[in-house]
């Protein structure tokens, strides 16, 4: 008897468009927005003498800097046709590619007005320096926050996100970090003192056979760290794999609906059903054992086939029902033709509170409502 293929692995209708996601209208619409931007940015600094620098470069930035699957670096969280690396851990240390010719190279283009890869263009660390001639800051090494992708093998396939072009890249096709491997980052994060690590990139990290001996390691290593990641939630789907999620300090839950059908019109081969049931059943094994960490937050993209307000309140509902602690909802302009044009003409602000993230609701008990979610976030700026 042939073997059942679950659902989340079945083929898409259009395995091209999946295999080649740049060769989908939404990217090449994209990339050609980064050249014009890119055109943009770069006559703007040869008109007032201002070039540019990058936050996630002078280590600045609390997010961008990526350690991939493979140990290569990447300057960014976007990396999807290997524009930005800088090096291989394998090869070199940490400091040595920080602070190597490749690295270096994109800050000399970036100060004298140039973008180096179309990524910086709508990169939120893309800086302009303050005045004609001015020097960029200080480099240092990354120490508030930084991306660690255990896998960019995905059980979904989103209409904005090109993960196997990435994929594809991946040195000797090393699309899973080994627990070894994962030893010597968890060690590594430790020794840059990282306030925060993302564990996250272009895969789903619950994908991974060995998620539960992950976790507890880098959390062993990092006690104190903010440890933060992004899920789809259909794989966080036993109790063992729940129990790793408690070595957590926040998790995103990416469901962008109320229904299956509403979700698969960005996310294909998930299921809207499937994930409720595991924020519900996260929350109920965390609120069991008396915590209050992970944060759990749905996080909802907004597009304008799931961003009518009976949509809006009915995610609400059923947030607070399965006890979660925030649903943010986030503006986004890929695909082009998905633009949530009640966000853009400012119909949503009785939503929740203005946030970075677009609009957010708190959900926590009184009293609880407003406070910081971990104590880097309470903490100033250094």
């Amino acid at each position: 008897m042939a073997a059942v293929q679950p659902p989340w692995m079945a083929t898409l209708q259009n395995p091209a468009k999946r295999l080649k996601p740049k060769a989908r209208f939404n990217w090449v619409v994209s990339d050609w927005i980064r050249k014009i931007l890119g055109w943009k940015y770069e006559w703007q600094a040869k008109l007032t003498g201002r070039g540019y620098y990058c936050g996630a470069l002078h280590g600045e930035s609390e997010y961008n800097i990526t350690i991939n699957s493979d140990r290569t670096v990447s300057c960014n969280c976007q990396d999807y046709d290997g524009a930005g690396h800088m090096g291989d851990l394998r090869k070199n240390t940490f400091e040595e590619i920080y602070f190597g010719p490749v690295a270096q190279k994109l800050r000399d283009e970036l100060a004298r007005g140039k973008m180096p890869i179309p990524t910086c263009t709508r990169c939120g660390d893309l800086k302009r320096l303050p005045a004609r001639d001015a020097q960029p800051p200080a480099i240092r090494l990354p120490h508030r926050g930084m991306l660690l992708e255990n896998t960019v093998r995905c059980n979904v396939d989103c209409t904005g996100c090109a993960r196997e072009t990435a994929a594809g890249l991946r040195v000797d096709q090393q699309l899973q970090m080994s627990l070894a491997d994962m030893e010597q980052m968890a060690e590594l994060m430790r020794q840059l003192g990282m306030k925060q690590i993302f564990y996250l990139n272009l895969g789903e990290p619950f994908l991974s056979p060995t998620i539960g001996q992950e976790l507890p390691l880098l959390r062993r290593k990092n006690p104190d760290c903010r440890i933060v990641t992004s899920t789809n939630g259909v794989l966080l789907n036993t109790d063992a794999k729940r129990e790793a999620a408690l070595n957590f300090s926040h998790i995103f839950f990416s469901v962008h609906g109320v229904t299956d059908a509403m979700s698969e019109k960005y996310m294909h081969r998930g299921s809207f059903t499937k994930a409720y049931a595991a924020m519900q059943a996260m929350a109920e094994y965390r609120n069991a054992r008396g915590l209050a960490q992970p944060i759990l937050e749905w996080k909802y993209l907004l597009f304008n086939w799931n961003d009518h307000p009976q949509h809006i309140a009915r995610a609400i509902e059923m947030a607070r029902a399965a006890k979660l602690d925030f649903i943010s909802f986030w503006p986004t302009n890929n695909p082009f033709y998905g633009i949530s044009w009640r966000w853009q003409l400012g119909r949503l602000k009785h939503v929740g509170v203005a946030s970075w993230k677009g609009r957010e609701v708190d959900l926590r008990a009184e009293g609880q409502r407003g406070t910081a979610t971990h104590p880097f976030l309470a903490a100033p700026a250094i």
